[in-house]
């Protein structure tokens, strides 16, 4: 059997609009659907405030009937899934990297206070995010449709991580029978003459369309019939272009990027941006740490 994708559920609209996109991840990969709690608070709530008293406190009713129900409408809603259940006796974020050491896939959701602050995620979304051993998808916004229209998009820049989110990408839309769409931001180098801008603008957009052909290259070798569109456009911030042309996509997948040492586990700025702000559920396209 394959390994399972995993889902963090804490009975929020968020986490159960996280749990149907795992279902449909589960249908997809052909692979058993695991349903955690953690319940533990990450500040220490649960734990017995007798100090001589080492044992940690059992699972609550509250929460296996939340999972019971969830796993139950999941069940219902796609007949055949094999689901399974358990709490954990540590807080949500500590219990979903765990899992992620044997896990396929996880899936997260997103969560929104109001105003600016509803672009943001919630602390345990954004820790597995950077933390996870295996790929992420972070649902966003908290209540994104499983059906969603649009392309796979993804971004390429030549560098490796890149390159990883390119091919997982390539992979999901094969899976999700729908199109590639490749971009490339591209900005020319700024010149003391205005009327030398031309030529650095020419070799620029020359470099991404390169970039993209490349791109589109490497991935026919494993898609021939995958259908694929080159986006290069033109901007000084990258990330906030990624971030505008999520609006028409069904999923965008980003790469992560290791610098060594704890650090090595955090998302590139790129990267970061899109997992808080897109407007489509993001694929952290992080290696198996297992395999």
């Amino acid at each position: 059997m394959s390994d399972p994708i995993v889902a963090g559920v804490d009975g929020s609209p968020a986490s159960l609009c996280a749990a149907r996109h795992a279902a449909e991840a589960a249908v997809r990969h052909g692979a058993p659907l695991v349903l955690v709690h953690g319940y533990l608070h990450a500040f220490g709530y649960g734990i017995p405030i007798n100090p001589y008293d080492g044992e940690l406190p059992g699972p609550n009713e509250e929460g296996e009937r939340m999972l019971a129900e969830t796993a139950a409408q999941l069940r219902a809603e796609r007949p055949g899934i094999t689901v399974q259940t358990r709490q954990v006796a540590a807080g949500g974020a500590p219990t979903l990297i765990e899992e992620s050491r044997h896990a396929e896939l996880v899936v997260v959701g997103s969560r929104g206070l109001g105003g600016f602050t509803g672009l943001l995620l919630g602390s345990v979304s954004s820790q597995v995010a950077g933390h996870a051993h295996c790929p992420v998808l972070v649902v966003r916004p908290p209540d994104a449709p499983v059906e969603a229209d649009g392309p796979v998009l993804v971004g390429v820049d030549g560098s490796a991580h890149a390159e990883q989110a390119l091919h997982a990408a390539a992979d999901e839309a094969a899976a999700r029978r729908v199109g590639l769409a490749v971009l490339h931001v591209w900005w020319p180098s700024p010149m003391r003459d205005s009327t030398e801008v031309a030529a650095p603008a020419d070799g620029a957009r020359r470099e991404a369309s390169e970039l993209l052909d490349a791109a589109v290259t490497a991935v026919r070798r494993r898609h021939p019939d995958l259908p694929i569109e080159q986006r290069p456009l033109e901007g000084v911030e990258a990330d906030a272009v990624m971030v505008e042309a999520s609006r028409k996509a069904g999923l965008v997948v980003v790469g992560s990027r290791g610098r060594g040492g704890f650090t090595g586990l955090l998302l590139g700025s790129v990267s970061q941006t899109l997992v808080h702000h897109a407007h489509c559920p993001v694929l952290v396209a992080r290696p198996h740490s297992h395999r």
